[in-house]
């Protein structure tokens, strides 16, 4: 059982099988906190948000907190620590847009929960402090995202990725 506690937020009609999609986003979130690699870094009771949003909504954010005037599949919003009042935490929020992962999906030749899998893993990572600004991070992160995929089945999401 995951010590990842995990809030879905539906805020776009677009994500019309939301159950479907809730499965997805909770087996990823397990495998993210029972990895050996992350796990230590998530306690029992640990908590994040997923808000499923449309294209226009995350470019908002996208607009607002990071500057760029477009939509991205993925974005996250790491918490602010705060004094340890509790044996849990609040993570984050991991917001994420349905046009952008379904378009990535069928240009990349993936099924849609292999990428929505990879991408809920991505933002976890990004919640947990991981993060690809250099080579050295990028590879890093990518390894870890590999390895917590194969774990659960998903294909190296990278293996594709031009030299």
């Amino acid at each position: 059982m995951s010590k990842l506690k995990v809030d879905v937020l539906v805020e776009s009609p677009l994500w019309k099988k939301p159950d479907y999609a809730i499965r997805v986003m909770m087996r990823a979130a397990e495998a993210v906190s029972v990895s050996p690699k992350t796990g230590r870094a998530i306690g029992p009771g640990d908590e994040i948000c997923i808000v499923l949003l449309d294209d226009a909504q995350i470019a908002a954010l996208n607009l607002k907190w990071r500057g760029k005037d477009a939509p991205t599949n993925v974005l996250s919003f790491p918490a602010s620590p705060g004094p340890a009042l509790r044996a849990s935490r609040y993570l984050g929020d991991v917001a994420l847009a349905f046009e952008t992962i379904e378009r990535e999906a069928v240009e990349e030749g993936k099924a849609f929960a292999d990428h929505l899998t990879h991408l809920v893993v991505h933002g976890i990572l990004h919640l947990l402090g991981y993060d690809h600004a250099s080579e050295d991070e990028a590879r890093r992160m990518e390894a870890l995202e590999t390895r917590i995929l194969a774990s659960i089945g998903v294909a190296d999401p990278y293996a594709t990725k031009a030299a």
